[in-house]
Formats: C-alpha cells, sequence, structure tokens
C-alpha cells in the first residue's frame, strides 16, 4: 500500500485546513504572541518550503535542499513584505528574546556529544581532531591570504566566510556564530549571518563536487585512497554506535532539563572566564562525557531529546533565522567574484590541509580529505550523505558524523578563543 503524502507529519486532509486556519489568524490579526502564534506558523511553513527544496534539481543536490530554500524564502516574505508586521515581529520575538535559538543550540549541542560512543569520541580526540585542525587552519590561512591580498580583508574573511563554511551548517554552524561575532564587534546578528549565508550554501556546494572529485583522484591514484577505509590501522571500535532502547516519553524531560541546565552552567561560567557561554556549554558537555559523570542512561536521554528537537523543529527554526536573522538585501550586496573565490579557496584548504596532516598521522589522505575535511566544509547531517554518496564512501559516515558534531561544536570553541586573541 502506498503511503500517504504528508507535511509535518499529517495528511493533507488535516494539513490544508490548518495552513487555512493559520492564515484566517494571520489576516485577522489573531495570531497569538509568543510560541503558541510562533510555533504553528514556523512549522507550517517550514514544512512547505522543506519539501519545496528537496524536490528542486540543483538545489536538492548541491546547495543544501530544503534549509536553504526555507532561509531564503522567509527572508524574501519580511523583504517583499509578503508577512505582515505583526507576525513578523511574532516570530522575530519568538527566536530573540525569548529565546527558543538558545534552546534549539542547548538540545542540539548536549545531545550531539553526549549521544556518541564514548571510545570514538577519545579516539577522535587523539587521532582524528588533529586532521580536522589541519583542514581549519589551511583554510582560514588560504581564505585570509586571498581576503588580504584582494583587499576584502584578513579578518573579514577569516570571521565571516571561512569559519562559517568550516563550522557545521547553519543551526549549529553560521547561527552560533552570527551571535558570537555580534557580541564581541558590536554588530547586529542578522547583518553578519547576511554575509555568513551565502558563503555557507556555496561550501556545501563546492563540497559535494570535490567529493566527487576526490573519489575520480582515488581511482587514478590508488595510493591516495584506502577505498572507504579511513585509518591504515582501523578497528571496528573505531565505527561501533551505541544502539538506543525505545523511547520513554519521560526521557524527553529528563533530556530537556539535562541540556538546558549545561547551557545555564555555560552562562555561569563565562562571568568568569571570558569564553562565550555556547564555547564553554561545549567544554563542559565533553568533559562530562569522557569523564562518564553522566549515567549512560542520563546520555541516552539527552540524545533522544536532541533527535526529538532536531526531527520536528529544525525546518520552523530556519523559518525563524530567515525571518529574524536574514537580510536579502544585504546577502544580494555581499555577493561579488572576490567572495566565491573566498569560498573555494577555504573549501581547498580544507581538503590539502586535511590530506597532509592525515598522511603523516597515518590516515588515507583522501578518505581524510573527505571526512575531516569536506564533512567540515559542508552543511552538516544533509551535507555529510551527499558528500558521501558523491565521493562513494557511506561506510565512513560515523566519521562524517563526528567533524559535524564533534568539528562544529570544536569551531565555536575555536571561534570565542580567536576572537578574544584579535579583539
Amino acid at each position: 500500500m502506498k503511503e500517504k503524502f504528508k507535511l509535518a507529519g499529517l495528511e493533507m486532509k488535516y494539513f490544508i485546513p490548518i495552513v487555512v486556519v493559520l492564515a484566517v489568524a494571520v489576516a485577522l490579526g489573531k495570531l497569538p504572541q509568543g510560541m503558541l502564534g510562533a510555533f504553528p506558523i514556523m512549522i507550517a511553513i517550514g514544512a512547505i518550503l522543506d519539501y519545496i527544496g528537496s524536490k528542486i534539481p540543483i538545489v536538492k543536490d548541491y546547495l543544501g535542499g530544503g534549509p536553504i530554500v526555507i532561509i531564503f524564502v522567509s527572508a524574501a516574505l519580511v523583504y517583499y513584505n509578503l508577512m505582515p508586521t505583526k507576525e513578523v515581529k511574532i516570530v522575530t520575538d519568538f527566536i530573540t528574546t525569548q529565546s527558543f535559538l538558545d534552546f534549539y543550540i542547548a538540545a542540539l549541542i548536549v545531545g550531539s556529544i553526549m549521544g556518541m560512543n564514548r571510545k570514538l569520541l577519545i579516539k577522535a580526540a587523539m587521532g582524528y581532531l588533529p586532521v580536522i585542525l589541519g583542514g581549519v587552519v589551511c583554510a582560514i590561512l588560504f581564505a585570509g591570504v586571498i581576503g588580504f591580498i584582494s583587499g576584502y580583508g584578513f579578518i573579514n574573511a577569516v570571521f565571516y566566510i571561512a569559519i562559517p563554511i568550516m563550522g557545521g551548517g547553519m543551526g549549529a554552524g553560521a547561527v552560533p556564530l552570527s551571535q558570537i561575532f555580534g557580541q564581541a564587534f558590536h554588530r547586529q546578528p542578522t547583518e553578519l549571518l547576511a554575509v555568513m549565508v551565502p558563503a555557507v550554501a556555496l561550501g556545501n556546494a563546492l563540497a559535494i563536487v570535490s567529493g566527487g572529485l576526490l573519489d575520480k583522484l582515488g581511482k587514478k591514484v590508488p595510493s591516495l585512497t584506502g577505498n572507504g577505509k579511513l585509518i591504515k590501522s582501523q578497528d571496528a571500535e573505531m565505527t561501533e554506535e551505541r544502539k538506543q532502547a525505545p523511547l520513554q516519553y519521560e526521557e524527553l524531560g529528563t533530556g530537556l532539563l539535562v541540556a538546558t541546565s549545561f547551557f545555564i552552567f555555560g552562562n555561569i561560567l563565562s562571568k568568569f572566564i571570558p569564553i562565550h557561554a555556547y564555547a564553554l556549554m561545549i567544554i563542559s558537555v565533553a568533559i562530562a562525557k569522557i569523564l562518564g559523570l553522566l549515567n549512560e542512561h542520563y546520555e541516552e536521554c539527552c540524545a533522544k531529546w536532541y533527535n526529538f528537537i532536531m526531527k520536528n523543529f529544525t525546518s520552523a527554526l530556519l523559518v525563524g533565522i530567515g525571518i529574524a536573522y536574514t537580510s536579502l538585501e544585504e546577502v544580494i550586496n555581499s555577493l561579488s567574484p572576490i567572495y566565491i573565490l573566498l569560498v573555494i579557496a577555504t573549501v581547498a584548504g580544507a581538503i590539502i590541509g586535511t590530506a597532509i596532516v592525515g598522511h603523516f598521522l597515518n590516515f588515507y589522505m583522501i578518505e581524510a580529505s573527505i571526512t575531516a575535511g569536506l564533512c567540515m566544509a559542508n552543511m552538516g547531517g544533509t551535507g555529510d550523505v551527499a558528500v558521501m554518496s558523491a565521493a562513494h564512501r557511506m561506510e565512513l559516515m560515523p566519521f562524517s558524523q563526528i567533524s559535524s558534531r564533534i568539528g562544529g561544536a570544536f569551531m565555536l570553541l575555536l571561534t570565542s578563543l580567536l576572537v578574544n586573541i584579535f579583539i
């Protein structure tokens, strides 16, 4: 029996009446304030745009698909005054002053780290993270030098293009980075995100294409590749993933409490340590995970809460990012030939840096570039799948997940440190 078409988990005979109710509420000015009004309109718009983005050729294969369409179309609703001012304010307030963005990021960071295999995390810190770092350093240097030579500016190229590309996509990368930079540079996150979003999208496209090209290079130069094997002395523990028990509903509440408590703890530490609260939260969670300070049951609760939030609210959050944080006018003004060259330099640096460091740490060069380089430069989970598919290396997905989860968190931490050095 063919499965019925659904959006937001609902068949059309239920979804369409909900959209009609929302449209009438908007037309009459009766959409409630706060999350009661923001959630349904963001979820509905996000579901529609995500589906559209998943069907558009080129966009779905190279530019990130649904997430990119959601952000830019949502921004266009504001830019062309297609959404009433009252509703724009409801969504904007919910994302910003009512802290839904922080709520989402707390779930993302705590759950993704707590959900990882501890042995994998420790081994990654010892061997894989240095390879990631090699790619990050080269990506930053390549972009910075090109920015300096071209007049774009070393600092601008590094902070607004290279770091966002290497930062883990939108929700875990560009968005929290815009908060960190906004605080450090005394600029509006909306202004910064308008520069970062196109870089992340173009970087994702270039990473996918590069995955296919590296696969072809491996066929021509067999000595560079392990044909799907990353480390020359790889063992089964490196790809072992913990199997989750069936969901118990109270576990979501437990995960919520633990995640938000880590976020609050990061805020407390930021009063005494001159690093952004996000970065301090990441350090705290990583230490707790490595030292086994939480019972495995509670770690699993955090992972389940993260999966729940990611599954149900990512598209909604991206609508909020488009409406509250993305200025279409500034996006258009930021695009230029030098901007595109800086994106190319960043991805090239990620490939070359991971290949060189990987070679000296007993990694196969092409596999190191694909997992530690391109999976840092793409847009997180969906980008990982696209890159691995293009490179025909799906068996390396656990390592791409380290790049997206731990690598993205590492970039937030590194950024907080760099901001304190340069500012």
